[in-house]
């Protein structure tokens, strides 16, 4: 790490599910999904301080999370343990994105965490080794350590990059908490929708089967579709409770955002090909002086 007390600040980036299929079930339980995970240029932020004992602590702790239960101290003993580091780190998460918005944000820092202090410990691992882990610790990290947006199918691990057209989205959180367990164990969750190819997938053609079980649950969440459906093409993205909308270009996307009634928090994000934490971690490789 560097001398000075400045922090390097690592991208922790947002995705947004552009569609969600639910095909099947697996004998375990778990859901056969097919979606696009689209990487956004906006997210949460970390710095890490290494330090020469085995200590991992979490400076920012996030309230009601014990730190235990936290996804990026999860994800530094995971690392920890499977490498048998004898280093450990001092983590200071600044945090932007809502907390069960269906926009990855607790996968997105545990993944940020993982490739992080793999470079910092000089662990070695590769991305395929890094994905393995994070599967540990969700369905939805691997995306984030690959850091491309990808077609998905199993339980959203299998996963291929895909071009989609570029566009920028305002992603609008109602402020309601909805669970992913709830969502997924509901009885009248659609769970046979057929299969598509990768070179089938067109936005217009596609849907959220969660969506309307939430719709049901959540009446905000219904507001919030039937207030933005008037200006672009809206979806929730995963399990919600976010909402995204797709323009064109930025200063569409915030001219509609000028308009939320204020109760919704929001922001606007350009999608991306690769996330910013994989094209900051390639610079860092590709620097002369690197350590």
């Amino acid at each position: 790490m560097p001398a000075d007390s400045t922090p390097t600040w690592w991208p922790s980036p947002a995705k947004l599910n552009l569609f969600l299929h639910v095909t099947g079930r697996y004998d375990n339980g778990y859901h056969h999904l097919q979606s696009v995970f689209q990487m956004l240029d906006q997210g949460d932020r970390l710095a890490f301080e290494v330090t020469d004992d085995s200590s991992i602590t979490l400076a920012t702790p996030l309230p009601g999370v014990p730190a235990q239960d936290n996804l990026v101290i999860k994800a530094a003993r995971l690392l920890q343990r499977f490498t048998q580091c004898p280093q450990g780190c001092v983590i200071t998460l600044d945090k932007q994105l809502p907390m069960g918005g269906g926009i990855g944000g607790g996968s997105s820092n545990a993944a940020t965490t993982l490739v992080v202090l793999n470079y910092l410990w000089g662990c070695g691992l590769n991305d395929d080794a890094l994905a393995l882990l994070g599967l540990q610790l969700g369905a939805d990290v691997p995306v984030f350590i690959y850091g491309n947006t990808a077609f998905a199918e199993g339980v959203g691990e299998q996963l291929t990059p895909i071009t989609v057209a570029p566009a920028c989205y305002l992603v609008v959180n109602p402020g309601v908490h909805v669970s992913t367990p709830a969502v997924f164990s509901e009885p009248e969750l659609p769970r046979n929708t057929p299969k598509i190819g990768l070179s089938d997938y067109v936005f217009e053609k596609t849907h959220n089967d969660c969506q309307q079980i939430v719709c049901n649950r959540h009446p905000e969440v219904a507001k919030l579709l039937q207030w933005l459906v008037h200006y672009a093409p809206s979806r929730m993205t995963g399990t919600g409770a976010c909402v995204f909308a797709t323009f064109s270009n930025e200063d569409a996307a915030r001219k509609v955002q000028a308009k939320l009634p204020a109760n919704w928090s929001s922001f606007v994000a350009k999608g991306v090909a690769q996330s910013p934490l994989k094209r900051q971690l390639h610079d860092v490789y590709a620097a002369p002086d690197r350590h």
